[in-house]
């Protein structure tokens, strides 16, 4: 499904924090954000999951203004995985996972065992099945993000965000998730701050100031010049010698 921003604007007591902001994602699609911190991502991404309204523009899910759809459906296409969700209830991970079916559940239709099975499943995406009895507030930083990963994927949406879903994670971890959010048919944006992860989106737009100050496939965008404007460092740009791809070294421009 496509999820396009026209001309968004979003302040916080008078200060702007997302300025004129156009973005067209395909169907599909994986799209990276990057950008500084406080450079706007989180706020995009909130936006885009109709959790904040814009000050002006407007988020359209295909042709539909999210404005004008009732937060249940815009939950049954848009799941968001944010940086910070706790909770002090003691709450088992299957639990926590099963949330989100919620967006799916009336009395006409109660929890049965397609839900189970999709809960499960989710669970195994993340390589979490095995903690699935454990309560929440007993896992660690890494283990409560694949949590959050997994509740999302149960909402089985047709466009995923997240906000910097490897924070906290192994490397090892960091790749299996990276590697998973590729392979969903689903339109992803992903904030992220290693930018040779973001080497592997389709498309990446690079966050300045409130700003999208460019976008487009990764080779274009993250050049030398970009880099050291916008990020303040000096990047070294090779091939991979195994497979190819563009890698990145930094030095610091200060």
């Amino acid at each position: 499904m496509q999820l396009t921003a026209q001309k968004l604007d979003w302040s916080v007591h008078g200060t702007p924090l997302l300025i004129d902001i156009n973005l067209t994602v395909e169907p599909g699609q994986t799209f990276g954000l990057v950008g500084p911190n406080g450079s706007g991502k989180t706020s995009l991404l909130r936006l885009l999951a109709g959790l904040n309204k814009p000050k002006a523009g407007q988020v359209l899910m295909g042709s539909q203004p999210l404005h004008a759809l009732k937060q249940r459906a815009i939950a049954q296409s848009i799941a968001l995985v944010e940086q910070q969700a706790d909770t002090t209830d003691r709450i088992s991970v299957r639990d926590v996972v099963a949330l989100g079916r919620t967006p799916f559940l009336t009395a006409l239709r109660p929890w049965s065992t397609e839900d189970d099975a999709i809960v499960v499943q989710a669970l195994v995406d993340v390589d979490m099945v095995h903690m699935a009895d454990r309560l929440w507030h007993t896992l660690s930083g890494g283990e409560r993000q694949r949590v959050h990963i997994a509740r999302a994927l149960a909402q089985q949406p047709k466009i995923l965000l997240l906000d910097e879903p490897t924070n906290h994670l192994d490397i090892r971890h960091q790749l299996s998730i990276l590697e998973l959010v590729r392979q969903l048919p689903v339109t992803v944006i992903i904030s992220l701050h290693d930018l040779n992860h973001a080497m592997e989106c389709d498309r990446i737009g690079v966050m300045d100031a409130g700003r999208l100050v460019d976008s487009g496939p990764p080779k274009e965008v993250l050049t030398a010049f970009r880099l050291r404007q916008t990020f303040g460092v000096y990047a070294d740009i090779f091939a991979d010698p195994i497979d190819g791809s563009q890698m990145m070294r930094f030095r610091n421009a200060i």
